[in-house]
């Protein structure tokens, strides 16, 4: 049995933290005991750290299976600022020279992230299988469930491809599963006659404030951002469905407000983003509005407050964005802003990322199975996948047909939750299948149909009650905070 002892000191030697977070010593002493993990550990609770420990403990290989490009990056980048040198994402942007040597000295890194597309290329298995892995992760780990929100069907031959470079320690994570998840990922990804340890801890973060404000109108929503903005504590991070959305209200905030703001999303260069990422990370930036993809695999302590302009697709991505908020522990806001005409722009959004019974017929009828036009979309890669393994058009229409149901789902859970006039922690823990019931206050959430007490997430130079504002303000900022 590995002591905590140990496991402190080396953690104390590698990274300077004196102490574990809940969750990473028990998921830490079940892969020392050499049992395969599933750990479920919410936003913010460090579970690359995991992975990375490992990887300094058993002085081997960690190989780590990561969905995102930028979220590669982003732990590469990470890793290299705390010293570490043999760190590589073995991705489609390094040129043809640099990815032959890293494939050639792969078994010297001691972290590899990659796509699971890249993972079934011949000539990275050729690789792996010549290579004594300390561990197999798999991050993200619910992108290998069908009933996932963001099920990525090449996950689906991680099994496979696991068996073919004989079946390594494995640890596969996730801040957000459900039960019907969580037993999906161990049938996905384990052999029959593995029995993974599987560690959860509850979703609930008891510092983060749950609230959801409803207006009428996309104007009404920006009137209200310009208000609530600039006395807001900082800094502040705010989502939207839509990359022109983001750019508008950055500009928008940056013209009336004397914050300091900057928009963040595929659209822009790589180095645009990075150099953002950057800023706000050392607090030289107050608000960041940004697509999904922000803030995965950042670890900023101090963000104040999480703001949803639009509609996340699901629970679960509602779950890890505002998780970003208060890793410090303080008090922090989580504050969703809901316009009912968002509801169609999601479902509008979720059925654009599925191919349709029309466009499979115009797949088959002109590209088939052996298309070579370089620029692929996201859809006819997901066709391409399926036809590749001598599905029919009907199998693959009657998957895609699942797959809207339980997207639409997954929305109706999350449009509950925005209605619902009981404690929305609960609502949340009851959502991923926890049993424990939370205690509600008025500093825990605010339920449909009661006001929104805002008072507590004031910047403190403006913290202030409506009788000490100009009188021109008064209504305004009654109306907001209800003071």
């Amino acid at each position: 049995m590995i002591s905590e002892t140990f496991l402190t000191e080396k953690l104390q030697h590698f990274f300077g933290y004196n102490s574990f977070k809940d969750g990473q010593a028990e998921i830490m002493r079940a892969l020392l005991a050499g049992h395969s993990t599933l750990g479920i550990l919410p936003t913010g609770t460090g579970k690359s750290l995991c992975y990375q420990l490992m990887g300094k403990i058993l002085k081997k290989p960690v190989l780590i299976v990561s969905p995102l490009l930028s979220l590669m990056q982003d732990q590469v980048e990470q890793l290299r600022y705390l010293g570490e040198k043999k760190a590589i994402a073995l991705t489609s942007e390094l040129s043809y020279q640099h990815k032959q040597f890293v494939l050639q000295h792969l078994g010297e890194y001691d972290y590899v992230y990659l796509a699971p597309e890249m993972l079934q290329k011949q000539a990275v298995l050729a690789q792996l299988m010549h290579i004594s892995l300390g561990l197999f992760v798999v991050d993200e780990a619910h992108c290998i469930s069908q009933w996932g929100p963001d099920f990525r069907p090449d996950y689906l031959d991680l099994k496979e491809l696991r068996q073919k470079i004989g079946n390594p320690l494995t640890l596969a994570l996730t801040a957000t599963a459900t039960s019907a998840v969580e037993s999906d990922i161990c049938q996905q990804l384990f052999d029959t006659n593995e029995v993974p340890k599987i560690i959860r801890r509850s979703v609930d973060r008891a510092n983060i404030f749950l609230a959801v404000k409803e207006v009428t109108s996309q104007q009404q929503k920006n009137e209200y951002l310009l208000q609530l903005l600039p006395q807001l504590k900082m800094p502040v991070l705010i989502y939207f469905s839509s990359k022109k959305k983001a750019d508008e209200l950055s500009q928008l905030i940056r013209a009336k407000t004397s914050l300091r703001t900057a928009a963040y999303h595929a659209g822009l260069a790589k180095s645009d983003r990075y150099s953002i990422q950057q800023q706000f990370m050392q607090d030289q930036l107050d608000v960041i509005c940004a697509t999904s993809a922000f803030g995965m695999g950042i670890n900023k302590k101090n963000i104040r407050c999480i703001l949803h302009y639009h509609l996340p697709a699901d629970l679960e991505s509602y779950s890890q964005e505002v998780g970003r908020a208060g890793r410090d522990q303080q008090l922090s806001l989580a504050l969703l802003l809901f316009d009912p005409a968002d509801i169609k722009l999601q479902r509008q959004l979720s059925s654009n990322t599925l191919p349709d019974d029309l466009e499979i017929e115009y797949y088959f009828r002109h590209k088939g199975l052996d298309h070579k036009h370089s620029a692929a979309s996201e859809k006819e890669l997901l066709l391409e996948y399926y036809t590749q393994r001598a599905m029919t058009p009907e199998k693959i229409r009657l998957i895609f047909k699942r797959r809207r149901l339980r997207k639409e789902e997954k929305l109706q859970a999350l449009i509950n939750y925005l209605k619902s006039t009981e404690c929305r922690r609960n609502f949340l823990c009851a959502y991923f299948g926890e049993k424990r019931v939370v205690q509600h206050t008025v500093t825990c959430c605010q339920p449909a149909g009661q006001p929104l007490v805002l008072k507590r997430f004031l910047a403190s130079k403006r913290d202030q009650t409506a009788a000490s504002v100009p009188h021109d303000y008064r209504e305004i900022i009654a109306a907001l905070f209800k003071m």
